[in-house]
């Protein structure tokens, strides 16, 4: 497998970036739905929180770097269009590619705004810290809070669409979407 994507297929650095951000992102929507669970008295609730929040800027920088990769490097071609609808769907798929790039910044922007709030940094797997910023509103963690936990949703939402669309050219249009994702070539 090349380490490059090439007009007909993804390379071995955008598949594993792209199936890391998703293995981490269902990841820490799971962690995050048990972490709200959790009482303050929880033997859990430190250390799931610490977790979640040194995963989220780990994928904050995967994510960067696959903005970057994208950038950089050919993506391949999608199918020609043969109709109105299937530009449509070629239309939609560009947009919804663009708000799950969108949706993964935010959430992890809120979820920044959320523990820096007190004036408190993140530390990352005691390795280094992210710096924070003092709170920019009144109830800063609260407001972002909500936002996280909209966009966390809204995102998992967006995700099973893109799974959806994936298994509708896999199995219905039988064309090599999901394949290349995969790593097949062609």
């Amino acid at each position: 497998m090349l380490m490059k994507n090439t007009s007909l297929n993804y390379g071995f650095v955008a598949i594993f970036l792209h199936w890391l951000m998703a293995v981490g992102i269902f990841f820490l929507f799971g962690l995050g739905l048990y972490m709200v669970e959790l009482s303050y008295y929880d033997a859990w609730y430190k250390g799931s929180l610490e977790l979640h929040k040194s995963i989220g800027v780990v994928l904050f920088i995967f994510w960067c770097v696959r903005l970057l990769w994208r950038l950089v490097n050919v993506n391949p071609a999608f199918p020609e269009a043969k109709n109105d609808f299937e530009k449509i769907e070629l239309l939609a798929a560009h947009w919804a590619h663009l708000l799950l790039y969108l949706m993964m910044l935010l959430l992890m922007c809120s979820g920044y705004l959320i523990s820096t709030a007190d004036g408190r940094g993140i530390v990352v797997f005691e390795v280094f810290e992210v710096p924070a910023v003092s709170a920019l509103i009144e109830n800063q963690e609260d407001i972002a809070g909500d936002i996280h936990w909209t966009l966390a949703w809204c995102l998992i939402g967006l995700v099973v669409v893109h799974s959806a669309a994936a298994f509708k050219h896999h199995f219905i249009n039988k064309d090599n979407t999901l394949k290349k994702m995969l790593g097949f070539k062609y």
